[in-house]
């Protein structure tokens, strides 16, 4: 990856949002828990953790939040259009974004070397050897 330009180049699907990934992400992260799940309707969803001030964003987006197990609030912004979801954050935490990079014209940074909530993984999918991996959200 040593070969990625910065910024990046990120929108939703119909180009409400917008936002420039200034610098690569902190770490990269397959969530396999039932609600991101449900978020990516997919086996996993992808996170990409990065400092607030790494990203500059344009358009309106909305807030949804919801208790996570932790006893934190999961909190995210989505395009109130097409309803993508932008990035997640803990409202406790406002230097951190956990950023949905599938959006990235270029996606070469989604490559997670962290896969979390492996308890509640989909029985199909294989994880690639010596990729670190934790039954739940580590501490």
């Amino acid at each position: 990856m040593d070969n990625i330009t910065y910024p990046i180049k990120g929108a939703c699907q119909c180009g409400g949002v917008t936002y420039e990934l200034l610098e690569p992400p902190l770490l990269v992260v397959a969530c396999h828990c039932k609600e991101c799940q449900k978020l990516s309707t997919s086996a996993f969803s992808i996170t990409a953790m990065v400092g607030a001030n790494s990203v500059n964003f344009s358009g309106l987006m909305k807030n949804w939040s919801r208790s996570a197990d932790s006893g934190n609030i999961s909190a995210a912004k989505f395009c109130p259009t097409c309803g993508n979801r932008i990035y997640h954050y803990n409202p406790d935490e406002p230097d951190k974004i956990k950023l949905k990079p599938s959006n990235l014209s270029d996606t070469r940074i989604i490559n997670p070397t962290l896969h979390v909530w492996v308890s509640e993984k989909q029985d199909w999918f294989k994880i690639p050897e010596g990729v670190k991996t934790f039954d739940k959200q580590p501490q």
